[in-house]
């Protein structure tokens, strides 16, 4: 039914295209990054080169995953005020750059976006459901936004067409 939420966690189910580990290439800060798991992991160092470069060079989201939890003493002090916003900027830049995964998200309406594991009780509902599900909150807010500005690319020239017409 319309209405009823999605839940997504596993990469090969459906929507596993919603999942920080699906293999999606993305572009932003001037590199490439194989997933946005890895871009997330990263951002934690941005004042440790070392480890910033070293998670770049993993081969795996899992890996990103593990090695960042690893270091985690070294994660800058303000991580927890700005991983909502670093989330929505790779999810964004994630869907803006794979247009048939905007398709999908565009295909989803309005009905809630759930991550769907005990494994995490910020990023998902904790499998329980008394998580927080911010991952699945930035999905939205990153569905409103593509919903809301998808013409952007054409407005341009649309508004050269109607200044010919004066």
């Amino acid at each position: 039914m319309a209405h009823h939420p999605i839940y997504f966690y596993d990469l090969d189910a459906p929507y596993g295209e919603f999942g920080n580990f699906y293999p999606a290439p993305i572009q932003l800060d001037g590199l490439t990054w194989s997933t946005t798991e890895q871009y997330f992991q990263a951002q934690k160092f941005v004042s440790h080169k070392k480890q910033y470069r070293h998670i770049l060079e993993l081969a795996t989201p899992r890996e990103a995953f593990d090695y960042a939890r690893a270091h985690d003493s070294l994660k800058r002090s303000d991580w927890n005020d700005v991983k909502d916003d670093i989330m929505f900027k790779a999810c964004l830049a994630k869907f803006q750059q794979h247009p048939k995964l905007k398709e999908i998200l565009l295909s989803t309406g309005h009905r809630t976006l759930v991550e769907h594991t005990e494994n995490d009780s910020y990023w998902a509902d904790g499998g329980d459901g008394t998580g927080k599900n911010q991952l699945g909150i930035t999905l939205m807010k990153v569905r409103h936004y593509l919903s809301h500005h998808h013409n952007d690319h054409h407005s341009h020239h649309h508004n050269d067409h109607h200044n010919h017409h004066h």
